[in-house]
């Protein structure tokens, strides 16, 4: 069995780590998020090569782990990766911390690759003809 992620110090998270551990219907799959699979997961989002990559990591995170990322074009104009609205869906065993690591680590992949940043752009309508 793969090891669960340690538990935050109290008062400092809302994860609900505790309670999901006491219910034997609840849901666990986030607290398999340990920090060695954070770190390879923040990684892998770093390093994207494609929309096709990260619609893939985006899916499996959802089948194997419960957690929704949201990735598209902010309300405003969009000019670089600060611009796009990059997001967790909240869900309890997801650590607080994680809400912000994970999107600054896609945020720094597409400003490392903006041929990325500009095809989830034009799958959004936004650069179509342009």
């Amino acid at each position: 069995m793969a090891s669960l992620r340690a538990p935050c110090p109290p008062g400092v998270c809302t994860c609900e780590r505790d309670a999901i551990l006491a219910d034997p219907a609840g849901d666990a799959r986030a607290l398999l998020l340990n920090r060695q699979e954070e770190q390879r997961l923040l990684e892998r989002l770093e390093n994207i090569a494609s929309v096709a990559e990260l619609e893939r990591l985006q899916q499996r995170l959802q089948e194997q782990l419960g957690i929704r990322l949201e990735i598209g074009p902010g309300p405003g104009e969009v000019r670089s990766a600060r611009g796009m609205l990059i997001e967790l869906q909240p869900r309890p065993g997801l650590c607080r911390k994680l809400h912000q690591s994970i999107p600054a680590a896609v945020r720094r992949g597409l400003n490392q690759r903006p041929e990325v940043l500009f095809a989830l752009l034009n799958a959004n309508d936004l650069l179509r003809d342009a």
